[in-house]
């Protein structure tokens, strides 16, 4: 029975956390919609370039590769927080974790040598 009620306990704290984060937002931005002043004009639907009036379209055409240069940086990154947890508790895993990082690292090398051949990194 005291197991059932620690259970319980702790999908109450779930359920608590769950509620709290649905509900504070929805009270916080209906709070600020009754607060705010509300006085629309024309000028206000307007586009704003810094004080001066637009004079052409603001859709400009970017290079894919700067897309892809983000993206190969996002992955890059990402690596880096899955390499951090493991090197800091790397005593503690052992050779097997070593392996198993040295084959994660070999993969993403593998992306990265991929890319360079493809000339993705290539800025022109």
């Amino acid at each position: 029975m005291d197991l059932l009620n620690q259970y319980l306990n702790n999908y109450l704290i779930v359920i608590v956390f769950l509620c709290l984060g649905i509900l504070l937002p929805v009270v916080a931005l209906t709070a600020g919609r009754f607060l705010r002043p509300h006085a629309p004009s024309e000028a206000k639907y307007t586009t704003y370039e810094s004080g001066i009036e637009p004079f052409h379209d603001s859709r400009v055409q970017f290079n894919v590769r700067y897309y892809i240069f983000a993206l190969m940086f996002v992955i890059f990154d990402v690596e880096t927080v899955f390499l951090y947890p493991w090197a800091v508790a790397y005593e503690k895993l052992g050779i097997v974790a070593l392996i198993e990082m040295l084959i994660f690292v070999l993969m993403l090398l593998l992306g990265l040598v991929y890319a360079w051949k493809k000339k993705v990194l290539k800025w022109i």
